[in-house]
């Protein structure tokens, strides 16, 4: 194969880890909001089932849960709901990420002192109020540096899609190249990974460096 050849495969590869991974923050990082309420709601079996579901979710591979997500609805009730491979594997991803997101969500909440919502509600501001103008410029504050972790991570996982024969470029690389015998394209790919990764890098750090607001 001939060098354009092969950069065309691995870019309409790589098209699909970025697709995949913005999507997936997309839906993820809201959802994620929506999994943290039901974590802490005060009806305690909604509260216990949404914290086993996490613990689920958490405890095992996500390359088991693009498995269960493709294959499992076809298995036990013969029908595909998900068709799609790629479908399925955004299906996976949003719900394994909004899952740790959440928690995410959660320790930045809970490291709020208390002391704070009581000095709060001594002076009188609304339950809103404390909300948005004391606590939720803190939580941002503090979850940025594991989101940012989990961010760079969800790149690299893009990669997984792979198992369900999703045509990333790990795929590509695989079923159309490496039966050519190149080994080159393998340390190109490595190449993209790096160069993406080092840009959210720099925009988090960039992001951190904004909010650190509390920095003399």
């Amino acid at each position: 194969m001939s060098f354009q050849a092969i950069n065309a495969l691995l870019l309409d590869g790589f098209a699909r880890n970025c697709l995949l991974f913005f999507l997936t923050l997309l839906l993820a990082l809201p959802l994620g909001v929506i999994v943290l309420f039901g974590s802490k709601s005060r009806f305690k079996p909604l509260r216990y089932l949404v914290r086993g579901f996490v613990w689920v979710i958490r405890g095992t591979p996500l390359m088991l849960q693009l498995f269960v997500v493709f294959y499992v609805p076809g298995m036990l009730f013969h029908v595909s709901l998900l068709s799609d491979r790629f479908t399925a594997a955004l299906v996976a991803f949003v719900i394994n990420y909004a899952c740790y997101f959440s928690e995410i969500y959660r320790g930045g909440i809970e490291a709020i002192p208390k002391g704070q919502f009581e000095a709060a509600q001594v002076l009188g501001i609304s339950k809103k109020d404390t909300f948005f103008k004391v606590t939720l410029p803190q939580v941002v504050k503090r979850i940025v540096p594991p989101l940012g972790n989990e961010v760079i991570t969800l790149v690299k996982d893009t990669s997984l899609a792979r198992v369900i024969s999703v045509a990333e470029i790990f795929y590509a690389n695989e079923v159309k190249i490496l039966s050519y015998g190149i080994v080159w394209p393998l340390f190109y790919i490595g190449a993209f990974f790096l160069i993406f990764v080092g840009a959210l890098t720099l925009g988090l750090r960039y992001l951190e460096k904004k909010l650190s607001y509390y920095t003399l």
